[in-house]
């Protein structure tokens, strides 16, 4: 078809141009390869074929455990009280980092947890401080571009090497996100048979009815109790799973417009334009991610103490007050 000349390379600049900003900035051709999981180690075991022994989301587990266990075990070091050596200062928490986490901690026993459990708020406290912790380093992991960086390395590598090891979001995992609402949801279940006994346990899926209306409320209060753990895994996969799509979509849009720079004066600004609007909106975006990070890390540890305080002698005394009061004000 002929030489294509200056403006065949120019298009082969531009293309290399795209494909090297694409996977600096997060753009590529479908945006949901940013978050969909991608294995390391995949083999056949007991039977069955392509088991994944090793993919990004489990790396990014991994390392969220790691960093919380280290974060907070720092923490915990910089807070606690010192020798008497140190006189009056010994009370104080060292560092910023540190005044940090306690403030977060304190605000989260006292002005969350303990208007819900009262006497039992240190009790539940360290799985409470786990499970936002965990779920917020989580959620903070996959604003970072893991994935984009493991591709760049195996590009200059010209291998597979990192591809796999770790990256994308494992709260954006719905298999992870209903792992969590599981254990939140044993917790609450075994901290409501402990707190009732099973007597008062399975009373409580009555709601305080008698015979026959109870036979109608049972099987919804044992629906409603399957339901809350689907919601804590539904809430936090679907929060995660869209903010990080719409970034990626936003990059790959700024991608575009900077390939029709170069293209004609009215390409030009178009494609400024296009890439100016979408990255300003990716940045504004990316802020509200990460309140969104800390905001579902606090929903699904606001959520399960609810759950608990639900499942207590306590709750129930404040439901028959609250009737009792109703019932005086109808008189």
């Amino acid at each position: 078809m002929g030489d294509p000349g200056p403006a065949g390379g120019s298009f082969g600049k531009r293309a290399n141009m795209n494909i090297g900003l694409a996977t600096l900035t997060l753009a590529e051709g479908n945006p949901v390869d940013h978050v969909v999981n991608s294995p390391k180690w995949v083999t056949d075991l007991f039977g069955m074929h392509g088991v994944w022994l090793w993919s990004a989301h489990v790396g990014n587990l991994f390392l969220s455990g790691v960093i919380v266990v280290g974060l907070l075990w720092y923490a915990a070091s910089r807070i606690k009280t010192g020798p008497e050596s140190q006189g009056y200062d010994r009370y104080l928490t060292k560092g910023a980092l540190a005044h940090m986490i306690e403030v977060i901690c304190v605000y989260l026993r006292d002005n969350t947890v303990r208007p819900l459990l009262g006497h039992r708020t240190d009790r539940f406290m360290p799985f409470l401080w786990t499970v936002f912790f965990f779920i917020l380093v989580n959620n903070l992991l996959g604003l970072t571009p893991l994935t984009d960086l493991t591709h760049l390395i195996d590009h200059f590598a010209g291998g597979h090497v990192l591809s796999g090891v770790v990256g994308a979001t494992a709260t954006q995992n719905i298999f992870v996100t209903a792992a969590l609402a599981m254990i939140a949801a044993l917790v609450i279940n075994i901290a409501g048979i402990r707190e009732l006994g099973l007597g008062g346990y399975l009373g409580h899926l009555t709601a305080g009815t008698k015979f026959p209306i109870s036979l109608l409320l049972v099987p919804i209060e044992i629906v409603g109790t399957i339901i809350k753990p689907v919601a804590l895994a539904l809430r936090l996969f679907a929060n995660m799973t869209a903010g990080h799509i719409l970034v990626a979509v936003l990059f790959m849009f700024a991608v575009s417009g900077l390939g029709m720079i170069g293209d004609g004066i009215a390409g030009t600004v178009m494609g400024g334009a296009i890439s100016l609007i979408s990255i300003v909106s990716a940045v504004a975006i990316y802020f509200l991610e990460l309140f969104v990070a800390f905001l579902q890390a606090f929903v699904f540890m606001f959520l399960t103490t609810v759950f608990i305080s639900q499942l207590s002698h306590h709750h129930d005394h404040e439901h028959g007050e609250a009737h009792g009061h109703e019932h005086a004000h109808a008189h």
